[in-house]
């Protein structure tokens, strides 16, 4: 019987793979038989990740990487095919922001910082744009190739402070459905790009505007729930079964889609 949700032997790549979804995503990915190969700044992060996920009997490698450097990239992917003898999935999930690519309650758009927008846009769109084109050269020799890139709910619709963010992923999304397109029409029908779009997940990134130091919520935090139906922020585990579904054959003929998963927020108003 044709297993469609059978991972086992996949090679996947997950950039940002030691932030908090990120390793939940490794950890989740692993367990279920795929080869993880994360590729993360911080070697201390990626070393510890790497010694729990084995520990557990999984398959996984570190390399410490730079998601704007093409050259440093193009490496990681020599020794990742090298390895595992092909790339089966790349995960972009390298991403952040800044305090001066945002706007605050107290502050106008004339404060914005265009040094820290410009980061914010390079890492998350160009962090996403390169890796997708050094690991893609990989995919292309196979014949076979699938691309799953980390969207989020401030691309969807503009939302107060973010922005930079904003802006950047909302090129994610764009550029998503823009590779579906060139990956199957140049090279067939075994190249899907597809973005799965987190809603409102506690982060070490977010936590600080999320929550109070005593825990709870901040008052955009409120903001927020008042705005989901399901009434709660995502925990990571949330994303998984989403996240199974578009790497795995089960979405074989899904590209150029957004995943979104979010408790609701962006189909609520009042």
């Amino acid at each position: 019987m044709y297993k469609l949700f059978d991972i086992r032997n996949k090679v996947i790549v997950i950039t940002g793979g030691t932030g908090v979804l990120g390793t939940s995503m490794v950890e989740y990915l692993a367990e279920h038989g795929a080869k993880v190969a994360v590729l993360a700044r911080n070697k201390q992060k990626g070393d510890k990740l790497v010694k729990k996920v084995k520990a557990d009997g999984g398959d996984v490698i570190f390399l410490q990487t730079d998601v704007t450097d093409e050259a440093v990239l193009k490496q990681n992917a020599k020794e990742i095919a090298e390895k595992y003898g092909k790339i089966d999935v790349l995960i972009n999930g390298a991403g952040g922001n800044m305090p001066g690519a945002t706007i605050g309650p107290n502050n106008s758009i004339f404060d914005l910082k265009t040094d820290d927008f410009r980061k914010v846009v390079e890492l998350n769109l160009m962090g996403t744009v390169v890796p997708t084109l050094a690991f893609a050269e990989y995919m292309v020799k196979e014949k076979k190739g699938n691309i799953v890139n980390i969207s989020s709910a401030s691309a969807l619709r503009p939302l107060t402070r973010v922005a930079g963010y904003g802006a950047a992923k909302a090129a994610v999304t764009n550029f998503t459905k823009y590779m579906a397109g060139e990956l199957a029409i140049k090279f067939g029908e075994d190249f899907r790009v597809n973005a799965l779009c987190p809603g409102f997940f506690i982060t070490e990134q977010n936590r600080a505007l999320l929550t109070n130091p005593d825990g709870s919520y901040s008052d955009r935090g409120n903001t927020i729930i008042a705005h989901t139906p399901f009434r709660r922020f995502g925990v990571p585990e949330d994303l998984l079964g989403t996240l199974h579904y578009l790497v795995s054959d089960a979405s074989k003929f899904v590209t150029g889609t957004v995943a979104i998963v979010d408790g609701g927020f962006d189909a609520f108003s009042i």
